[in-house]
């Protein structure tokens, strides 16, 4: 089925009116950003793109600014829920990449930090205050990983990585990382992904599969749903059971590596094609020697 949108570029000196009527109804008159903050200098200079419907009437928009930084990303409240916001990112996105540009940021509102981290963005230093509004800033490399700080910027790598993935998730864990593997937005994603057209694997390599199974973690209770999906194995080989680090890929070139496993830092991103080249074909070997979690089939 087609959708009932495109995306295009838009001509901002023809289109003004009509880009700052769409941002005044969503921003002004939909969360009390002041009207005088709507619009600045940065408007002129920068790339903007749309979403129309089969009318030309306006959707959606965003903006690229010559700052390197995505923004004023806006969406009618009636016509959200169709992907048109994730539309206008991967256009702005792709523009940045035009440009040859090594990273592109922006600045998310918290209640859209999981938006963006499905877009490949990773969050960046503390939660400040913007028109008002708690925001967070974000990075994604084009292409790289992006230093990961705390649990918030591990679970957006993961959200990313599991919205970008198309038939393979890899995790190496201590005991499934509390913390950041039992989030619900974390399994959340993981389902998305374990549920959609097509035939995918989660594959988690355990060194310790009995925590877990005490705790009854909430990934666990996912993978017994879809027992065709998730696959658990426990390394054996003592130089397995030693790995201090814990890492996830998947097979479009998305990675996360932590080189201590029971802390949150290290980086990641889902164009990280080198690393989880290597991640991969490091996870297969202990895979192939490691013992299949059979007790966990027997959970209820």
């Amino acid at each position: 089925m087609s959708r009932a949108w495109t995306i295009a570029a838009a001509d901002y000196a023809r289109d003004h009116a009509r880009l700052h009527a769409l941002r005044e109804e969503v921003f002004v008159r939909g969360q009390g950003v002041p009207a005088e903050l709507e619009r600045d200098a940065l408007d002129p200079l920068s790339h903007h793109v749309v979403a129309t419907d089969a009318s030309g009437r306006l959707l959606g928009t965003g903006r690229l600014t010559p700052e390197r930084r995505i923004g004023r990303m806006a969406v009618l409240e009636e016509a959200r829920g169709q992907g048109i916001g994730e539309a206008l990112l991967a256009a702005l996105v792709e523009e940045a990449r035009r440009r040859q540009w090594p990273e592109v940021s922006l600045h998310a509102q918290v209640h859209a930090l999981a938006f963006y981290a499905r877009g490949g963005f990773v969050p960046a230093g503390p939660v400040f205050t913007e028109a008002g509004i708690l925001h967070r800033h974000m990075v994604r490399r084009l292409p790289g990983a992006s230093p990961v700080d705390d649990v918030e910027s591990a679970a957006a790598v993961l959200l990313g990585l599991a919205h970008s993935a198309r038939r393979l998730v890899g995790i190496y864990s201590r005991a499934l990382d509390p913390g950041l593997l039992d989030r619900p937005d974390v399994v959340a994603a993981l389902r998305a992904f374990a549920v959609h057209p097509g035939p995918c694997q989660v594959q988690v390599l355990l060194q310790d599969p009995g925590t877990p199974q005490r705790n009854s973690a909430l990934l666990l209770r996912l993978a017994q749903r879809l027992p065709s999906v998730f696959a658990f194995r426990q390394p054996r080989d003592p130089v397995d059971t030693s790995y201090p680090s814990a890492y996830a890929f998947n097979d479009t070139g998305g990675a996360l590596f932590r080189p201590l496993g029971h802390r949150f830092e290290g980086e990641g991103g889902v164009e990280d094609a080198a690393t989880a080249r290597r991640l991969r074909l490091e996870f297969a070997a202990v895979w192939e020697r490691s013992r299949p979690c059979v007790e966990y089939r027997t959970l209820t």
